[in-house]
């Protein structure tokens, strides 16, 4: 591919800021800012908890309970009401020794869950960025065509006061000024239409990014972790896809879902303590309960649940087969997106280098045009015609570059490598 040369030649007699923000800014505002992102990473850090929280079914625990309680006790030998104040307090500790495969079981399910969560972000992150270069390059494109107009109209400005000149010399007609007027008139039309889809396109640009854009810098490097062939682009697909590898994923936490369903058959043994105290309070004496304490083992082993176990063994078994199928498609989907990007990226840098040769050639022809107009060869139409295809074909260019940079974007995401560094 000519890339480079692309780009390069795409510059020629565009009128647009040599400088300014950065697509590479827009990305590090939004990397940084986008509140969908941040809620995107806060969901992640959730989901990263549910590993500790499984292993914690297999650590030792221990809990403290207290009651207290009046008692009544009727009359004494005086004749008053008498009664006596009570309480208790146990500590109870439980440590799992062994789960049948449970504890183990529902661990490798949440990494399996939080891996796909971390892929799926990704997703989300190379969704934002997409978005992101997206409305960077529809702000830009607008911005041009702002450009475009406001030059074109100030070469007609000239143009309108050499024919009323050369009416005044004879040289020129009425109607060559009114139909520069007419062509004006249509060129001040078309910057009011410009004007109002650059406001359209920097509300949406402040959307994603999260600031106003200013204006914005054409010179944008073609990204160094593009596919060089659609064979290499497919490969990376397959292999880095977020999406992809999420359902990968989830196949692997449904795998361990099975076996937690499985583990319930098997036995548990856990070994359990508690000591307890208590006290009692009656007619200002405090008088203490001896203290208990007891150890054993707990043994539990299923023996009949009704088919419950089984239908949740069914059932998990049913989850898998059904996420490996989604496998399948998300590795299709991965492909054609891949090959959807690739051709609109091929069909894009066409589009651009017959665009950039286009604008060279109307450049030449509105120059020819004009000094052959000066020695009367050219008419006022002529005149009209060439400026109309030169305000085209810049239009052309800088439309082409923009369809350039989100197919490079599309391309990128698909084959997974759609990252803040992007285009570094």
């Amino acid at each position: 591919m000519t890339r480079r040369w692309l780009l390069a030649g795409a510059a020629l007699a565009l009128a647009v800021p040599a400088s300014g923000e950065t697509l590479r800014d827009a990305i590090a505002a939004a990397w940084d800012g986008n509140p969908q992102l941040a809620a995107a990473r806060a969901r992640q850090e959730a989901l990263a908890e549910t590993p500790n929280q499984a292993r914690a079914t297999g650590r030792l625990t221990a809990a403290a309970t207290g009651g207290a309680g009046y008692d009544r006790l009727g009359y004494d030998d005086t004749g008053r009401r008498s009664g006596a104040s009570s309480g208790t307090g146990a500590v109870t500790a439980t440590l799992p020794i062994w789960t049948g495969g449970r504890v183990r079981a529902a661990v490798r399910a949440a990494d399996g869950d939080v891996a796909a969560g971390g892929e799926a972000l990704r997703d989300v992150e190379a969704d934002v960025l997409e978005r992101v270069v997206g409305a960077y390059a529809d702000l830009l494109y607008t911005q041009q065509a702002v450009e475009i107009a406001r030059v074109g109209i100030e070469r007609l400005d000239r143009q309108v006061a050499e024919a009323r000149s050369r009416y005044g010399l004879g040289q020129a007609t009425r109607t060559d000024i009114a139909q520069l007027e007419a062509q004006r008139a249509s060129v001040v039309s078309n910057l009011v239409d410009a004007e109002g889809a650059a406001a359209t396109a920097a509300a949406s640009y402040r959307a994603v990014v999260g600031r106003d854009a200013g204006a914005l810098d054409a010179t944008i490097a073609p990204p160094t972790a593009l596919p060089r062939t659609l064979a290499d682009a497919r490969g990376a697909a397959e292999a880095a896809n977020p999406l992809l590898l999420a359902q990968r994923q989830r196949v692997e936490a449904a795998s361990a879902r099975v076996d937690q369903a499985r583990a319930e058959r098997a036995p548990a043994l856990d070994l359990t303590g508690n000591y307890g105290r208590g006290v009692q309070v009656a007619g200002g004496r405090w008088t203490g309960f001896d203290s208990a304490a007891s150890a054993g083992l707990g043994l539990r082993v299923p023996l009949l649940t009704g088919g419950l176990v089984a239908s949740h063994v069914r059932q998990a078994e049913a989850v898998r087969r059904a996420e490996r199928f989604d496998v399948e498609t998300a590795a299709r989907n991965a492909v054609r997106s891949a090959d959807t990007a690739w051709a609109s990226l091929i069909a894009a840098e066409g589009r651009l280098k017959a665009s950039v040769e286009g604008l060279s050639a109307a450049d030449l022809a509105l120059k020819g045009v004009r000094a052959e107009y000066g020695f009367g060869l050219r008419s006022t139409i002529d005149i009209l015609v060439a400026d109309q295809s030169y305000r085209s074909a810049q239009l052309a260019v800088a439309r082409a570059k923009v369809d350039v940079l989100t197919a490079q974007a599309a391309l990128l995401r698909a084959t997974g490598r759609m990252g803040r560094g992007a285009f570094d």
